[in-house]
């Protein structure tokens, strides 16, 4: 520290009358103190408070303020605006930060970047969790271009973490500019309904006030879940947590079940309603089916569910919206899905049920090609257990595209009234069969001809591309088999000695 920076802080403590321990933790009893939150919301030690089991958070950093230069205020004296620390969320450890609006309005400065950065030393160092809570009003402005670098320390820390720790963002308040890139880069995105706002431009720059809120972000797919208010993002936020791994190393959450993994299963709901979340719950334990990104393509639904006490990945068409079709969306929504799985050894479900692919010129505007090929990349390149079920219609580009054996599943399950095909009976008469069609032949019967001959699963399993046809009852016991036969998939294959020579 030079001779002015030193003079500074002297001045400073002067000013304050901080000399001793007992003066500092005055200070902050006081700044606590004066901490107030909106209505129906919580300060910023409340929330970090209720994320943790009752008496486990440790605080670090809890004295650290920043040197005040001559471009402050001055009552801008403040301790820095981020609560940082460390415990256990249903037993398990994680870390978390929480921005403190009530301090300096949470603006990021050199100082509190440093704060999260240790945080994420810590994290990565000993393979735990790390939730930030966003609640600021932008980078500290008399700081200039250190508070702006702080954003890029903490981008850094965050991307150093991806696929090595899970990382929950969570919008109770204000995520604006270069803090909604962040929070982007976390595995997953809460935002609050009641006062989360999330966006890199300000809503009033573009004039619209709705850009940021939560059903915006959670319709564009920024946002994984929207909570009612704060205590519903920190309650969402611990559900999450449950279903995700410490770290990469320690692979997916295993558990007891009180489910019967043998139960079987009725898909007559699914049957009625062609919507692929009841069909999910019919095999998932306890019918509990934790969806992700809900309100984005709808057309697709994906993810997390617990099965024979095992977690697990899942994505499907859902047919109820749009057929079904693999848009544009839906495959970014399955290929982020099954990127974060793979890299926390998750093993991924893909339910199949489709009426094909989106065949629309704003499709190909997306561009729709390279959209399905980034999810072919993340089907090919998966090392978790992958297992597919075929649970309806499998038609083209989809049955190559959606868990395909071809693409690298390891398992590929068809329901025994699946249709699978390079295209769908209809088609395939009007192409190929029209000439058949009699005053004794109608065109229904030529349809219903080829579902129970070239279309059923029976053609696909004779190529070697399904594994197994199964009646519908069977679902959850074949797919917790085959999880439970997979789990070892990612560990190292036994190192060999010698092979062992028939002497």
């Amino acid at each position: 520290m030079d001779k002015k920076n030193f003079d500074t802080l002297l001045a400073t403590l002067k000013e304050t009358g901080v000399k001793t321990v007992s003066a500092l933790r005055k200070l902050l009893a006081e700044t606590e103190a004066k901490a107030v939150a909106p209505a129906e919301c919580l300060t910023a030690r409340g929330r970090i408070e209720a994320l943790f089991d009752e008496g486990t958070f440790m605080e670090s950093g809890a004295y650290v303020r920043r040197v005040k230069s001559e471009l402050d205020a001055n009552d801008n004296d403040s301790f820095e605006g981020v609560i940082c620390g460390w415990g256990s969320v249903s037993g398990r450890l994680v870390y978390a930060f929480s921005q403190d609006y009530s301090r300096t309005k949470g603006a990021l400065s050199e100082a509190q970047a440093k704060k999260i950065k240790e945080i994420y030393r810590l994290a990565i160092q000993n393979g735990a969790p790390v939730v930030g809570i966003f609640d600021s009003a932008g980078a500290l402005l008399p700081e200039g271009v250190r508070a702006l670098a702080g954003y890029g320390t903490i981008m850094n820390c965050v991307a150093e973490a991806s696929g090595v720790i899970p990382q929950i963002a969570v919008i109770p308040g204000v995520c604006a500019g270069s803090a909604a890139v962040v929070a982007g880069m976390f595995d997953f995105v809460i935002v609050s309904e009641k006062n989360g706002n999330i966006s890199f431009n300000a809503p009033f720059v573009m004039n619209a006030p709705d850009a940021g809120k939560a059903d915006f972000v959670s319709k564009s797919g920024l946002a994984a879940i929207t909570a009612v208010n704060d205590g519903d993002c920190i309650i969402k936020t611990q559900n999450l947590l449950s279903y995700l791994p410490m770290n990469n190393a320690e692979g997916t959450v295993m558990e007891i079940s009180n489910d019967d993994i043998n139960r079987l299963v009725d898909i007559s709901e699914y049957e009625a309603t062609k919507d692929v979340s009841d069909l999910i719950k019919t095999f998932a334990d306890n019918s509990t089916f934790l969806e992700l990104y809900a309100s984005y393509a709808k057309e697709l639904a994906c993810g997390l569910v617990s099965l024979g006490g095992i977690v697990a990945g899942v994505v499907g068409n859902r047919k109820s919206v749009n057929g079904g079709i693999l848009t544009a969306a839906a495959a970014r929504k399955a290929a982020r899905m099954i990127s974060f799985c793979d890299s926390f050894n998750i093993p991924v479900v893909t339910i199949l049920d489709s009426e094909g692919p989106d065949v629309s010129l704003e499709a190909e505007a997306s561009p729709y090609a390279s959209e399905l090929a980034k999810l072919a990349y993340a089907y090919a390149g998966a090392k978790t257990p992958m297992i597919t079920v075929i649970a309806g219609e499998a038609y083209g580009a989809v049955f190559s595209l959606m868990g395909s054996k071809a693409l690298g599943s390891d398992i590929v399950l068809a329901l025994d009234s699946a249709k699978i095909g390079v295209m769908s009976a209809k088609k395939a008469v009007a192409f190929l069969w029209n000439d058949k069609i009699t005053a004794d032949v109608t065109r229904e019967q030529l349809e219903t001809e080829w579902d129970e001959t070239v279309g059923s699963p029976v053609a696909a399993a004779s190529a070697g591309e399904i594994d197994d046809i199964i009646d519908s009852a069977e679902l959850r016991q074949r797919i917790g088999g085959a999880i439970m036969m997979l789990s070892a998939k990612s560990k190292c294959a036994p190192t060999r000695r010698h092979a062992n020579m028939p002497l």
